[in-house]
């Protein structure tokens, strides 16, 4: 669309969502060293290395930066934090239950002590931890020179730097309103599909292309959401097809890519290998950038959820439910999950840009992506979620596309190890091959015959379903 400015000039919006991660965690000192103002004169809220959390005996215990000389930096925090909507409310509330009343804010205190909660019962069942893993690690926070290719696109780019996971939970339910603006009342990842409409179904009612990528194996998203989970094979790819359609120019209006899911893949999950992750930002830049559509292309890097990693700004409030239901735990969806990296990518874009919403305004969360490509296709909403929701098109203030390069010369960092969960079975990738099984074609088999009177025996419970002290959820299978 020649002489068109703006989120008018995008034919292509393609995602990239990454796996629990904060904000804090992986950009926190992205401008630290220029007092956190951008070199656009633009605000930013880092860290400034004062930033503390107590322990179990009430010391503080600061924030430190992740370097690349930090003993197995890439696999830092150690372990799996705690996460879920429990977990999620002791590191922002100091108590698995939240807030006491509507609107309190959050003193995100409660990161160590979650961390200590939850090594204690992960070294108790045998999980895969790094030794030396101490919870002090929690307050670990990578340089920017740890992470030089997310670093350098936020940089060249822009970093949304009051971005919120949809909701304070775990993984299924924020990607769930990443591509349907609701999660059906679900706040963990017990409930694996969804049967509500997703912005596929809307692109499709409108004659619009779509694809979902999986790495190396079929897409998690396919069997996530009922309304694609029989759509057409040409919907769906691996991440060389990915690469292929962005050298021959031929990708959809909206792409969804995921990492990995194994435990010695790229998704980033703690206490998976950071630096594969780094290859595939850079893999997925580098194909979109020197392909012809780059000039038509918004790219979105972000998190699913924060993991149980640190941050130090209280979610807000003021979430619009997507509608009358309460959820899950009573949760009635009126407040956002912990803040997560956003980093927005497009040669329509300012170098240095800090994009944010006015204050007292909506914020930015992953259903903004949905409101995103509604603005640009005249999509109807679909919930009240990202009805509400703000978009970022304004983000596009150039009107001659750029060209140079913001990773040359970047080199890409190298973990040298497979790191310690090395041979487990990773949750999402359980997940995964649970719903690919449920959605093959063909007969499934038969149910065992059982003689007559006899019981049939429950299944067996692998050791790490016996859930831990105080109730509190956490994953069957080590992520």
């Amino acid at each position: 669309m020649a002489g068109e400015t703006g989120l008018a000039a995008v034919n292509h919006v393609v995602v990239l969502m990454l796996e629990n991660r904060s904000f804090d965690h992986m950009l926190g000192f992205l401008y630290a060293s220029e007092g956190n103002v951008s070199p656009s004169g633009q605000p930013y809220e880092g860290l400034t290395g004062t930033e503390s959390n107590p322990d179990s005996s009430g010391n503080p215990v600061t924030v430190f930066q992740i370097t690349a000389g930090t003993p197995s930096a890439y696999f830092m925090p150690g372990a799996d934090p705690g996460e879920g909507y429990k977990a999620t409310n002791d590191q922002l509330y100091g108590s698995d239950d939240g807030p006491s009343e509507t609107g309190e804010p959050a003193a995100c205190q409660g990161f160590v002590k979650d961390f200590a909660f939850t090594l204690g019962w992960e070294q108790t069942e045998g999980w895969s931890i790094l030794p030396g893993t101490v919870v002090t690690n929690i307050m670990g926070c990578f340089a920017p020179e740890a992470l030089p290719v997310l670093s350098a696109l936020a940089r060249g780019y822009a970093v949304c730097d009051y971005w919120f996971a949809s909701v304070p939970t775990e993984t299924l339910a924020n990607r769930s309103f990443t591509l349907a603006a609701t999660s059906q009342g679900h706040m963990d990842d017990e409930t694996k599909t969804f049967t509500c409409p997703t912005i596929f179904a809307s692109l499709s009612a409108a004659g619009l292309g779509w694809t979902v990528y999986g790495y190396n194996a079929e897409p998690l998203t396919k069997g996530t959401f009922t309304d694609i989970a029989q759509a057409d094979a040409t919907h769906f790819g691996l991440f060389k097809d990915f690469q292929g359609a962005a050298a021959a120019g031929t990708l959809p209006a909206f792409t969804f890519l995921e990492p990995s899911w194994t435990s010695t893949g790229n998704s980033q999950h703690p206490n998976y290998d950071v630096a594969l992750g780094e290859q595939l930002i850079y893999d997925v830049y580098e194909a979109l950038r020197s392909g012809p559509g780059w000039a038509q292309t918004l790219l979105v890097i972000t998190y699913d959820e924060h993991g149980g990693c640190f941050d130090h700004v209280p979610p807000p409030w003021g979430a619009t439910p997507p509608d009358n239901n309460v959820g899950e735990y009573g949760f009635t969806f009126n407040r956002f999950g912990v803040r997560v990296p956003a980093v927005l990518i497009s040669p329509l874009i300012e170098p240095g840009t800090v994009f944010r919403v006015p204050a007292g305004s909506v914020p930015l969360d992953h259903t903004s992506i949905l409101k995103t490509v509604e603005q640009r296709w005249n999509l109807p909403p679909l919930t009240a979620r990202d009805a509400a929701a703000p978009g970022f098109g304004d983000v596009l203030t150039l009107t001659t596309p750029r060209t140079d390069d913001v990773l040359a010369g970047v080199v890409v960092p190298v973990s040298g190890s497979l790191g310690p969960s090395a041979g487990t079975l990773s949750h999402l990738e359980a997940v995964r091959e649970a719903l690919e099984t449920r959605y093959a074609p063909g007969p499934r088999p038969a149910p065992p015959v059982i003689p007559s009177g006899i019981p049939p025996a429950a299944p067996p419970q692998p050791a790490e379903d016996t859930p831990p002290p105080s109730g509190k959820r956490r994953h069957r299978f080590h992520l």
